[in-house]
C-alpha cells in the first residue's frame, strides 16, 4: 500500500530538516521583527519553526538562551585584533565593532525591537555579575585588553579596568540605541571611535 499523499508530519519535517537549530533562530528572528523580543515565546517559536517543543529544547535551554544566541555566539576571547595596544580607543572600536556587525547584519527593524529593558537575555549578557564580566564575552575580553594597556603603561596607573570596560559598554549601548533611531542612517563605527577617544585619551600616559 502507497504512501499517503499529502503534507508530511511534523516529525518527518524535523527528521528530514538540514538545520533545525537554524529553523529556530530564524523563526525567533521572524517573530522579534514583528512584535518584539518581550513577547517572544517557546510556543509562537515552535509554531512558527514548524518544530516540536522537544527539538526546541534540544538546542536551548529556554527563552532567554535562544536571545543569548545574537549577542553571544562566539568567543570574545578568540577575537583576533590588528589595532595596536598603543591605540586604546581604535582598539577597543576594533573589537565592539565585531559584535555591532552582528547587529548590523540583523537590521535596525530587528535590533530596534531587540534592544529592549524587557529584554533580561540582552541585560544578562551586557552586564556585570558578582563584580565581574562572564568569560568570552565582549566586556571581559575589553576589560582584558585595558589590563594590558595599564600594564604596559600606555593608561595611566590610577585607571580601573573593569570601571572602564562597564562605562565602554554602556556607551556603546548609546550608540547602537542612536543607530536604531536613526533607521541605520548613522556610521556607527565613526561615531564610537570618536567618542571612544574623548573617553579613553585623557588616560593615555602620554
Amino acid at each position: 500500500m502507497g504512501n499517503k499523499v499529502g503534507r508530511p508530519s511534523k516529525k518527518s519535517v524535523e527528521t528530514t530538516a538540514v538545520d533545525a537549530k537554524q529553523q529556530i533562530i530564524d523563526a525567533a528572528v521572524r517573530i522579534i521583527r514583528k512584535i518584539g523580543a518581550d513577547q517572544l515565546t517557546i510556543r509562537k517559536v515552535v509554531e512558527e519553526s514548524g518544530l516540536s517543543i522537544g527539538t526546541f529544547y534540544h538546542h536551548f535551554r529556554d527563552k532567554d538562551d535562544l536571545l543569548m544566541y545574537f549577542v553571544k555566539e562566539e568567543s570574545f576571547a578568540e577575537t583576533s585584533l590588528d589595532t595596536p595596544l598603543s591605540d586604546p580607543a581604535g582598539r577597543v572600536c576594533e573589537l565592539y565593532m565585531h559584535l555591532i556587525r552582528r547587529y548590523m547584519d540583523l537590521g535596525t527593524d530587528f535590533m530596534a525591537k531587540f534592544y529592549t529593558t524587557g529584554n533580561q537575555a540582552l541585560s544578562a549578557y551586557m552586564g556585570a555579575e558578582t563584580g565581574s564580566f562572564a568569560p568570552d564575552t565582549v566586556m571581559y575580553r575589553c576589560e582584558q585588553e585595558l589590563s594590558l594597556m595599564k600594564e604596559q603603561h600606555i593608561l595611566s596607573p590610577d585607571s580601573d579596568p573593569h570601571e572602564l570596560s562597564k562605562d565602554i559598554c554602556t556607551l556603546v549601548k548609546g550608540c547602537v540605541f542612536e543607530w536604531c533611531l536613526s533607521s541605520g542612517e548613522i556610521d556607527i563605527e565613526k561615531i564610537l571611535l570618536r567618542i571612544l577617544k574623548r573617553y579613553l585619551n585623557c588616560l593615555l600616559t602620554e
